[in-house]
């Protein structure tokens, strides 16, 4: 992103950054504290951006850029080594974090999204076998047009998504931050608690329906089968990648006021609101073979096919652009953080660290843009959003 552009902006990237920092709550005592927990927080951002990935190489990093990092702060004391900075990311509340993490991105981004698609993402290697300690499962809402990641929800222990996109959504929501987004969810969401949230968010749902639902998914299926051409809408979507062709017919109907109405069944779904139902059929054609699927949507807005063809294409963004990178580009996966609170603060960081490195609009990968930033100052303030470098 240009200097130009980044002074459209609210407020530039790095003050926001450092004045949300400094409103989280630092566990320690205050007579303890030789590094100040802004001055922490920014050497692990600007690490993780600099491809470092354990806290180990954000350290070094840190000691080796101690002029850079002098530039916004004091670091009276230099940068803490890396087992000091493993033991107080595991105390820092990710409560706290997220909320500084949500607030950050709307005040640096102001612009509302128009689709925020939410899935949950396995970080394989946090978990603690001595303890019993199930790996970090967390919940993402991103800006699929946008490619920005809005806020996080970890899933507690011996709980699923359907327990963490309310608390998610209840934040995202406040002072109408999801007002008029299309949000879809895969179709563990789709039940009646998490359609009103979204409603009362004042944005749109659009939720999956599968094989875990197979009444309603019958129910979708016989309305196609059988709905006069007249009632319907299509459109044909194409992709060419990777050495294979995707066709997509993508088809609704309005006509979804059953949906809403008196069931025949007692406990049978009802989705408030539900305005629109969408059928997405593909087909892929491989070097070999083509393979058919067929997909059912249920969404509150009243989508045309087109942009239901745009929200289903951009859901599957967030498993490309956002958790396949930070596996891939950012080593998610691999990192074994398993102690207090360390692994979810990390995830986090993360997330500032993609949505900074993002700004960027040069042609470089998000890989290659971390090298860079690593090796060139200029290039890190650029990222960071230091207008004054």
């Amino acid at each position: 992103m240009t200097i130009a552009a980044l002074e459209g902006f609210e407020k530039p990237r790095l003050k926001a950054l450092l004045e949300h920092f400094s409103m989280i709550e630092d566990p320690r005592e205050p007579w303890r504290v030789a590094h100040p927990l802004p001055e922490v927080l920014l050497l692990v951002v600007s690490g993780t951006i600099c491809d470092c990935d354990d806290y180990d190489g954000i350290a070094e990093w840190g000691a080796a850029h101690l002029d850079f990092l002098r530039r916004y702060l004091p670091y009276h004391h230099g940068v803490p080594g890396g087992r000091w900075l493993t033991m107080l990311m595991n105390r820092i509340d990710p409560g706290l974090f997220s909320a500084a993490f949500t607030s950050w991105v709307r005040q640096t981004w102001s612009d509302k999204p128009d689709f925020v698609a939410i899935d949950g993402k396995t970080s394989r290697r946090s978990h603690d076998r001595s303890t019993g300690k199930a790996p970090l499962h967390l919940v993402s809402a991103f800006a699929t047009a946008a490619r920005l990641v809005l806020g996080q929800e970890a899933v507690a222990d011996k709980s699923n998504e359907t327990t963490a996109i309310p608390l998610l959504l209840e934040r995202l929501g406040k002072d109408d931050g999801l007002k008029g987004a299309l949000v879809s969810i895969d179709a563990i969401a789709t039940n009646a608690v998490i359609a009103t949230a979204i409603r009362n968010a004042g944005a749109d749902y659009l939720l999956a329906v599968k094989a875990n639902q197979p009444t309603l998914r019958a129910e979708i299926e016989r309305y196609f089968d059988d709905a006069p051409a007249d009632c319907l809408d299509s459109v044909v979507d194409l992709d060419k990648a990777h050495g294979r062709i995707e066709e997509r017919t993508v088809t609704v109907s309005r006509e979804a006021g059953w949906l809403e109405g008196q069931r025949r069944f007692p406990g049978e779904l009802r989705l408030p609101h539900a305005t629109t139902i969408v059928r997405v059929s593909s087909r892929t054609g491989l070097k070999d073979r083509s393979r058919f699927d067929t997909r059912y949507f249920i969404a509150s807005a009243k989508l045309t096919a087109e942009r239901a063809a745009h929200a289903v294409r951009g859901h599957w963004l967030v498993e490309n652009a956002l958790h396949w990178t930070l596996d891939v580009v950012f080593k998610d996966d691999q990192s074994r953080l398993r102690k207090g609170h360390g692994a979810l603060n990390m995830a986090i960081v993360r997330h500032f660290a993609l949505n900074l490195v993002r700004t960027v609009s040069d042609k470089n990968s998000i890989k290659l843009r971390r090298k860079k930033a690593g090796w060139d100052p200029n290039y890190l303030a650029a990222i960071l959003g230091d207008l004054n470098r």
